[in-house]
């Protein structure tokens, strides 16, 4: 298998190859962006509608309970395919890449929600008791009291939320979105080997999560004193 590496290297790594594989690399890299950042503003507003009281709030409550259940249940691909076949359903000429990341968006808004959810939920109920008596409202009270202690809860499992994230935006695949696992089916499909076009594939995933994944280790050791500290 090295051997045909070796013998296909000079014919793969041409300028057009490596300029296809990088602007592949860089639709990756987008999606998992808008994701994470639009599906964390999401995730937050799932979380606090749910943080609410107040029978007129019932049905915004219900609404962000059934989205967060709903897309933290149902599988990547299935969603990917349920707003393909509903943005074609309006007969809008909508772009493949708007699709995968309106799901990316869905998909991340969901999780991050009940990730942030559950650090606010671990802020002492004294806290919310306090800003309560001091007359806080709730938003003010998540800006000012519950999120300033929660975000050393929430920062790292969302840090490996965001790594597993990269790697299902390789479903966009699926629906033509010329991501980087759309690219090693391309090279495989022009004859260079598998081990080669997928393996071409599996460093630039490797690159692009590697450094996130240590970012979140780090801040994960950085932050743990400070949560003994807190405890």
């Amino acid at each position: 298998m090295l051997s045909q590496i070796i013998e296909e290297w000079p014919r793969f790594a041409t300028y057009y190859n490596l300029v296809f594989i990088a602007k592949a690399a860089l639709t990756t890299l987008a999606l998992s962006a808008l994701g994470c950042v639009v599906g964390s503003l999401l995730g937050l507003a799932l979380a606090v509608t749910r943080l609410t009281h107040g029978r007129a709030l019932l049905p915004l409550r219900l609404l962000a309970i059934g989205f967060t259940e709903l897309f933290r249940r149902v599988p990547f691909l299935v969603t990917l395919m349920l707003c393909f076949f509903a943005f074609q359903a309006t007969g809008a000429d909508v772009p493949l890449f708007v699709v995968a990341a309106v799901t990316v968006t869905l998909i991340a808004g969901a999780f991050l929600g009940e990730i942030v959810r559950g650090g606010l939920n671990a802020v002492h109920r004294n806290q919310w008791e306090a800003a309560a008596a001091m007359n806080f409202s709730l938003t003010e009270t998540i800006r000012y009291v519950a999120l300033p202690q929660a975000w050393r809860l929430i920062l790292p499992p969302a840090f490996g939320f965001f790594v597993m994230f990269i790697k299902d935006t390789a479903l966009a695949s699926q629906i033509g979105v010329v991501e980087l696992t759309f690219v090693g089916k391309v090279l495989n499909n022009k004859g260079f080997s598998a081990a080669l076009s997928f393996g071409a594939i599996l460093v630039v995933y490797f690159a692009i999560s590697y450094p996130l994944a240590r970012f979140g280790a780090r801040l994960e050791a950085r932050l743990a004193p400070s949560r003994h500290r807190g405890a």
